[in-house]
């Protein structure tokens, strides 16, 4: 399979894209610099400039994106929409590296998890942003998206178990009654996704077991 992989230097990136070409995937990094992944062929080309052409012949492309300064938040959903029009009609799939903020209390589909008291205040403002983004995706009817969001604590660092539950909308935690994933377990999740197709324009959730 063929699988491109925005922002492949981030660390969400990275690790997918180990994960990908573990298991015998090309990957190709698309990249704003040298390439730090693993990746065996790059693109070196900001992801706002990117043309249908570019990702003509991928079977799926990894938004793994990420923004976090007051001035580029926006950029999560200025790509989302950019991607939105380039992918636009293409066969290729389009799985977003998403956020919890954004995952529903219960399954009346009002309130949020980023508008609980508890949700940390600092991350409000990129929860509002891939927020955003989700929606701008939801409209976008012409393209075969996914979005999947992590769990609350979506550790970086974290140990690859290999298990994990997928839910849907709503935001859940293990028996434990935790909300975690290590980055190593979700990617080991999207690539599972990527292989095995499904959840076409549906936001997903994932969560270590």
């Amino acid at each position: 399979m063929k699988i491109a992989i925005i922002a492949a230097n981030g660390q969400a990136g990275q690790t997918i894209a180990k994960e990908a070409v573990e298991r015998g995937h090309q990957v190709t990094a698309i990249v704003r610099s040298e390439n730090k992944s693993v990746a065996q062929e790059v693109i070196q080309k900001d992801a706002f400039a990117l043309t249908k052409e570019d990702l003509a012949g991928f079977d799926v492309v990894v938004n793994a994106f990420g923004a976090w300064t007051p001035e580029t938040l926006p950029d999560h959903a200025r790509l989302a929409e950019h991607l939105a029009t380039i992918l636009a009609g293409s066969p290729t799939r389009l799985l977003v590296v998403g956020g919890a903020g954004s995952l529903y209390l219960d399954e009346s589909q009002t309130a949020m998890l980023k508008d609980t008291p508890d949700f940390p205040a600092d991350y409000l403002p990129i929860a509002e942003a891939m927020g955003a983004g989700l929606d701008l995706y939801r409209q976008a009817t012409a393209v075969n998206w996914t979005y999947i969001s992590p769990a609350a604590d979506f550790d970086a660092e974290g140990q690859k178990a290999g298990a994990y539950t997928l839910a849907g909308e709503v935001f859940q935690v293990n028996a434990q009654g935790e909300s975690y994933i290590s980055y190593a377990d979700y990617a080991v999740a999207l690539v599972d996704i990527a292989e095995k197709g499904g959840y076409q324009q549906e936001r997903i959730s994932v969560f270590a077991s």
